[in-house]
C-alpha cells in the first residue's frame, strides 16, 4: 500500500505480555472493531497486520496481531506508526477535519487577516495544535473553541479568532 493512500492513526509504543501483544496509542479515532487488518510502517514501507484480538484500556490499545505471537516479534513494532486506508475513515461532521486534510490549508484570523498555511498538526495529550508558518516563525494555535470558527475544505481555509496579544508571544 502506497503511504500517501493512507493516513496515520497513532503508533505502536511498547510490547504487552509475553504472547506478542502490543500496546498502540491512536491520535485518530478509530473503531478497531470494524476492521481487519491495519498497515504498520516498517523501515519506511507499509506492512499490513491482521487484528487478531484487540482491547481498549483509557487512551491505550492492546492488540495482538496475527503473526506477532512472541515479544521478539513485538518489539520489532515498538515506535513504528500505524495506518489506515483514506477510503476507510468514517465521515467527519461539517467543521471537523483529520490531521493530514488541512496541512497547506490557510489560515486567517478574524482581525489580522491571513496568518499563513498549515504546516502540521501535532498533538499533545488530548490536544491537537495546528503549526502555522506566520512572518518567518511557527505559531501553534489549539484545534478547539474558541479559537477555531470554521473549517473550509472547499477553499482550503481554516478561519480563527486569537486573543490579543497571541501573535506577539
Amino acid at each position: 500500500m502506497e503511504k500517501e493512500l493512507c493516513y496515520k492513526i497513532g503508533y505502536v509504543s511498547k510490547t504487552h505480555g509475553l504472547k506478542g501483544e502490543v500496546t498502540a496509542i491512536f491520535s485518530e479515532p478509530v473503531e478497531l472493531d470494524e476492521i481487519d487488518s491495519v498497515f504498520i510502517e516498517v523501515k519506511n514501507n507499509l506492512v499490513p497486520h491482521f487484528i487478531k484480538d484487540f482491547s481498549d484500556r483509557g487512551d491505550k490499545t492492546f492488540i495482538q496481531f496475527e503473526d506477532v505471537d512472541t515479544t521478539e516479534k513485538a518489539i520489532a513494532l515498538k515506535g513504528c506508526s500505524v495506518y489506515l486506508p483514506k477510503d476507510v475513515r468514517p465521515k467527519l461532521k461539517r467543521g471537523e477535519f483529520y490531521n493530514d486534510e488541512i496541512i497547506g490549508f490557510d489560515v486567517e484570523d478574524q482581525t489580522v487577516g491571513l496568518l499563513g498555511k498549515i504546516t502540521a498538526v501535532s498533538a499533545t495529550g488530548p490536544n491537537r495544535l495546528l503549526t502555522v508558518a506566520y512572518k518567518n516563525k511557527e505559531i501553534l494555535i489549539p484545534v478547539n473553541s474558541p479559537f477555531i470558527l470554521s473549517s473550509n475544505k472547499t477553499k482550503k481555509i481554516v478561519r480563527v479568532d486569537l486573543p490579543e496579544g497571541f501573535l506577539d508571544i
